[in-house]
C-alpha cells in the first residue's frame, strides 16, 4: 500500500491500521499525534482507524528540552 507519511511517499506492506503503522515505524510507545487525511485520530481509535492506499498521514511526536 502506498501512503504519504509526513509528506513523503512510502510503500507500507504490513499496516492495516494506524496502530500497526506506528508499530512498524517503532513509534507505538511514543507520545504523539496522528492526523489521517486531515483528521486528528484520538489515541483510543488507533486500533480501529483503517488505512487505505493513497491515505495521507502526519505523525507529530513531542520532544522535551530546555
Amino acid at each position: 500500500m502506498r501512503l504519504t507519511v509526513n509528506g513523503e511517499l512510502r510503500e507500507v506492506d504490513n499496516a492495516a491500521t494506524v496502530a500497526e503503522l506506528l508499530s512498524a515505524f517503532k513509534l507505538d510507545n511514543k507520545i504523539l499525534v496522528v492526523e489521517l487525511n486531515r483528521e486528528i485520530i484520538d489515541r483510543t481509535r488507533y486500533e480501529e482507524a483503517r488505512l487505505n492506499d493513497g491515505d495521507q498521514i502526519e505523525i507529530v511526536h513531542f520532544v522535551g528540552g530546555g
